[in-house]
């Protein structure tokens, strides 16, 4: 059975930075994909390589368009699912006809935002290609 990594790390190094000094230091840490400040020190300390992370800011527009489209999109399929119900406890005719009408004004926009979330992918999977 392995044992764990750092089990044998039994000796402490104690050090004093300035703030600035610290600073840098975490600013670079956010930047990689260590999770803990010691495990960037120590692989800094012995030249081991540090994957660093990268976030392509162009993008988020993107993305935060997708996700509001997908929020309108699943708010209109609440709606649509409520009209569903509705028309299965209709009894007359009048009635009917108004949910009709109510169904196809969302059923429109629901494909208007299909269209929006279509072309926003084709966008977005343009972008990643020139990346």
């Amino acid at each position: 059975m392995m044992e764990r990594e750092n089990s044998n790390r039994t000796r402490k190094i104690t050090l004093r930075l300035t703030t600035e000094e610290y600073a840098k230091i975490e600013q670079k840490y956010k930047a990689s994909t260590c999770r803990k400040l010691s495990d960037y020190l120590r692989k800094n300390l012995f030249d081991k390589n540090i994957t660093t992370t990268y976030r392509n800011q162009s993008l988020d527009y993107f993305t935060e368009e997708t996700i509001l489209l997908r929020k309108e999109l699943n708010a209109i399929g609440s709606n649509l699912n409520q009209v569903v119900k509705k028309l299965h406890t209709l009894q007359q005719i009048p009635e009917f006809r108004v949910w009709i009408i109510s169904f196809e004004i969302d059923r429109k926009i629901i494909n208007d935002k299909i269209e929006g979330i279509k072309s926003h992918t084709s966008k977005i999977t343009d972008k990643w290609l020139q990346s």
